[in-house]
């Protein structure tokens, strides 16, 4: 199970705003896609958190751009959780166009764990944050070049 989860795909024609370059917001679903798919690599897919009646909502995102992405490159948005607090936990991310290695963006999300029933924030239950390997400040060396 990956500490760093790499989450591959191609640049959508879709998802090409006026300027010829990859929207922003692109950005974004593709950290929530990744997010998503590095959770259910742990164990924790989306049935499994409607079934233990919790899950997790965004609380903030954000997103240093370095460089622009266009139609039909191939992406690798790589992701790993960098803490958890009692009901929050931090998830950063690198952006690389992985055929040229340029990294395209640096990001990070503030995510709430919550109850499905209340909406409301609770305890990240030991179950969950278990599964995940945290990275810290001094490890992300590895995730800083896309080999």
């Amino acid at each position: 199970m990956p500490a760093v989860f790499h989450h591959a795909r191609v640049v959508l024609d879709s998802e090409i705003d006026r300027q010829g370059h990859v929207n922003n917001v692109a950005f974004i679903r593709w950290m929530q896609d990744a997010a998503v798919a590095h959770s259910a690599e742990q164990g924790w897919t989306d049935d499994r958190y409607e079934e233990a009646g919790f899950g997790w909502v965004a609380r903030s995102h954000h997103i240093e751009y370095l460089a622009a992405a266009f139609v039909d490159e191939p992406i690798i948005v790589m992701t790993w959780v960098a803490g958890f607090r009692k009901a929050t936990s931090s998830r950063r991310y690198r952006i690389w166009n992985a055929h040229t290695k340029v990294l395209l963006a640096k990001a990070e999300t503030n995510w709430a764990f919550v109850s499905l029933a209340t909406r409301k924030p609770g305890r990240i239950k030991l179950e969950v944050s278990a599964a995940f390997q945290v990275v810290d400040e001094n490890d992300e060396q590895h995730v800083t070049v896309l080999k």
